[in-house]
């Protein structure tokens, strides 16, 4: 890691703490991002084959490029949004007993599934403008990678 990245880092995790998830958290946060990363990554697929899901189970299954045969893989994807749903609700849970609860609303996850940029958005109170979605503004958000 060099010098810009760890001053990147610092400043991730510096404005996550300031939406009052902790350090463990703001880490956790940066992990599951990068398992997102990686999990649309192959999802889009690349030399040696792609993630697809079975229409009927729902179960995450590698095609491989080679063969053409699909064999079952371990749904990181899954797990992944489990722990994130865990970190956000607990922050949610948490924020309402701060001293000033209108500046530290709830905040919300939205994931982005294009493997070019970052995975994880974190959204906060009024980042979405009235009439808007997240999917046309998520940007405006804390980015997670």
């Amino acid at each position: 890691m060099n010098k810009q990245e760890a001053a990147r880092q610092t400043h991730q995790q510096n404005a996550l703490m300031s939406l009052g998830f902790t350090q463990d958290e703001a880490d956790k946060l940066r992990r599951i991002s990068m398992a997102l990363h990686r999990w649309h990554e192959l999802e889009c697929g690349i030399d040696g084959g792609c993630i697809e899901r079975d229409e009927t189970t729902g179960h995450a299954m590698w095609r491989s490029s080679y063969s053409g045969k699909l064999s079952p893989i371990q749904d990181r994807e899954t797990g992944a949004l489990k722990r994130l749903a865990v970190i956000i609700d607990l922050r949610n849970a948490i924020q309402p007993c701060h001293p000033h609860p209108e500046v530290y609303g709830d905040v919300s996850a939205y994931i982005q599934g294009d493997p070019r940029g970052a995975a994880l958005y974190i959204i906060r109170p009024g980042d979405i403008p009235e009439g808007q979605t997240v999917d046309s503004c998520y940007s405006r958000g804390i980015c997670v990678y």
